[in-house]
């Protein structure tokens, strides 16, 4: 999970690379600076820098909190110290330089640089494909990332309802980075290009002998 910041006061839920867990960090000691904050298109009149430290073992943490003078009257959580990815577990068959890669992605996504993540999302699911047989090498109308989902789907490796989000959240964000003019990618958007990256790996891997019985029936592999 991304670091959140609690709506009760001013410690943080992230996970903590020394417990690796998500605990809580809890507020020990706040300065204050007075003066216009811009965050996310929303206006505050201070920021909060806060040590925090890790309720479970002790590791420090430091948030910095743009406010409005009081806790009920909003305040948003701008940065988090440490970093800790969110880590999702992948089956143990997946090969390891597209586990490295889709684990760079996860490290983007913590650092908030949700532009490359959603980039390395994308390149996790096109390795994935071609590693699984749907190159064009092997089949001539397999042309482009968007033919390879719909094959997969088509040979009943992925469900049409990963299919969509496939395409949806993954490819079509990738995409947007790749090819489109600079916009923002929100959290949410990378969130779900995460989470859907993560369960194709589990698709194709994690009953690895059925899944290679389909797709040598198919030809996509020897």
């Amino acid at each position: 999970m991304r670091p959140q910041l609690s709506e009760h006061n001013y410690s943080v839920s992230a996970n903590c690379p020394a417990c690796k867990a998500i605990t809580s960090f809890e507020q020990k000691h706040a300065i204050i600076w007075n003066g216009t904050r811009t965050y996310k298109e929303k206006s505050f009149n201070r920021v909060l820098y806060i040590l925090n430290q890790c309720a479970r073992c002790g590791r420090c943490g430091f948030a910095e909190v743009p406010d409005n003078g009081a806790r009920v009257n909003g305040s948003a959580l701008e940065n988090f110290f440490p970093f800790s990815p969110d880590v999702l577990p992948v089956p143990q068959s997946v090969p390891k330089d597209i586990e490295t890669e889709f684990r760079e992605a996860e490290l983007c996504a913590a650092l908030k640089t949700n532009r490359a993540a959603s980039a390395l999302f994308r390149s996790v699911l096109e390795k994935t494909l071609k590693a699984n047989g749907y190159t064009k090498g092997n089949d001539r109308s397999l042309t482009d990332l968007q033919k390879r989902i719909d094959a997969a789907a088509g040979d009943g490796v992925i469900t049409d309802a990963r299919r969509k989000k496939a395409h949806e959240d993954i490819r079509a964000l990738g995409n947007d980075v790749l090819h489109d003019d600079w916009r923002e990618v929100s959290d949410d958007e990378v969130e779900d290009a995460h989470r859907y990256t993560q369960r194709i790996l589990e698709d194709l891997y994690d009953d690895r002998a059925t899944v290679e019985a389909i797709l040598k029936t198919k030809g996509r592999i020897q």
